[in-house]
């Protein structure tokens, strides 16, 4: 069972689907496609497109079509992988991505609040516990960083260097 989250709630009726050999995007649905197809190809129409990157992928390789992506779903393959974490900073803060960021792969509970802060948006949670806890609305509290983030801090005081400014 897997379940698409956000700050505000899970998502019903989400239409982004990372096509498989098994799973297929069907009626009402939209396929995520592959990095290297986006790379190679380039982006079909003009609507919002979706992509899936995986761990090696370069997200700078996007920024000539940024513009009309919608939804880039990062990887993360194993709960000690934290190369999407990079990947959704570079998109939001070096190439100012303001579309969807979503962590797809192994999303557990205790780095959710880290991959809000590097700038996900969206998360397809697979784990039971992790589930339960964000349906009972329990996310880990973290009061206090040591480095900076692209969302704003709520905290004053303390090192400025550590946080995103409030604009």
């Amino acid at each position: 069972m897997s379940a698409i989250w956000k700050e505000t709630g899970f998502v019903e009726n989400d239409p982004w689907v990372i096509e498989t050999e098994d799973r297929k995007a069907g009626e009402g649905e939209r396929a995520l496609v592959p990095f290297a197809e986006v790379v190679e190809n380039g982006l079909a129409g003009n609507e919002g497109a979706g992509v899936v990157l995986g761990p090696f992928d370069d997200p700078v390789a996007l920024a000539p079509l940024l513009d009309r992506i919608e939804i880039i779903a990062l990887t993360f393959p194993a709960f000690n992988d934290g190369r999407a974490f990079s990947q959704a900073t570079v998109l939001r803060e070096r190439l100012g991505y303001e579309g969807e960021i979503r962590a797809v792969g192994d999303v557990l509970i205790d780095p959710l609040v880290y991959m809000l802060r590097c700038g996900f948006d969206s998360f397809t949670v697979e784990n039971e516990t992790t589930i339960r806890r964000l349906k009972a609305g329990r996310l880990p509290s973290v009061n206090r960083h040591y480095q900076p983030a692209t969302r704003p801090s709520t905290a004053s005081g303390g090192y400025t260097w550590r946080r995103v400014a409030k604009i």
